[in-house]
């Protein structure tokens, strides 16, 4: 079957970016190549933009970047955001009470970067799996001593809140919690952090509005993503790939399951489907 893709969606953790957090040279040469014919790719994560390898922020020839799940969608040529949907400061501080009532590393993005509490930081281990993503962490955020007077003293509209919980039994409880709060999108790409976005934030919706922006058809999107918060990104693009890694759920809602991401399983997609090596 033939696809005119004009853009491409890359998810980063378990997709574009190996378990170590690497992205390797053949995924790198596939992506400029993949540029140069005129195809707009960019990174679609649940990371802050601060968050996002630097590499990758500063990749040639990738000029936009959809953050935070969707909630801040950036033109990094014109360092300008084009798209936000931000979280009330009221939701934000209600979510954080939920969450703070059980053994979690919670953390809010404004503007881009990551903020979480200093003390759980020191013990990010406990929260964390990966020792690439507890390094990853201790990178990327701002350690505070308390995120809920933070997000009072700043008194606005922010990213995302994230939580990690070293206990499942207590995500789980947490999870049935703020799906009653309202005006909340809940996802977790990790099997056990809670994602929250304002309300219908999502992936999927941010790559075709910025498709609509560029004036490129939904049918003409790629998506790659293995967790979660990708599923509705996959169903929503004209081709949803997930990875050989993905969650059961996700690969349900591709058009094609690729490679791992240790196997360089987004340039064997776009090799295969899009460059046509």
């Amino acid at each position: 079957m033939e696809h005119k893709i004009k853009m491409i969606g890359l998810d980063l953790d378990g997709t574009l970016l190996t378990d170590k957090k690497e992205l390797t040279a053949r995924t790198k040469a596939v992506i400029s190549r993949t540029l140069s014919q005129g195809i707009v790719v960019l990174v679609a994560t649940g990371r802050p933009w601060m968050g996002i390898p630097e590499e990758l922020r500063n990749f040639p020839g990738m000029r936009y970047a959809l953050t935070s799940n969707g909630a801040r969608v950036i033109d990094t040529q014109e360092n300008r955001v084009i798209e936000e949907h931000l979280l009330s400061p009221r939701l934000a501080l209600k979510v954080l009470e939920t969450c703070g009532k059980y053994d979690t590393l919670q953390e809010v993005y404004f503007d881009g970067q990551g903020y979480a509490p200093a003390d759980k930081m020191a013990s990010v281990e406990r929260y964390h799996r990966n020792p690439s993503m507890c390094e990853y962490m201790r990178n990327t955020r701002i350690p505070v001593d308390n995120i809920a007077e933070l997000v009072k003293e700043e008194n606005r509209g922010l990213d995302k809140v994230q939580a990690l919980f070293a206990d499942m039994g207590e995500r789980t409880q947490a999870w049935t919690e703020l799906r009653e709060v309202g005006g909340l999108e809940l996802v977790g790409s990790l099997k056990y952090n809670i994602e929250i976005n304002a309300a219908g934030v999502n992936k999927g919706t941010g790559l075709v509005n910025l498709g609509k922006m560029l004036r490129i058809k939904r049918g003409e999107i790629m998506a790659f993503g293995d967790g979660d918060n990708d599923i509705v990104m996959l169903k929503e693009v004209g081709i949803g790939v997930a990875m050989a890694n993905a969650e059961a759920k996700v690969k349900e809602a591709a058009d094609y399951i690729t490679m791992s991401n240790e196997e360089d399983g987004v340039a064997e997609a776009i090799e295969k489907m899009v460059l046509r090596v």
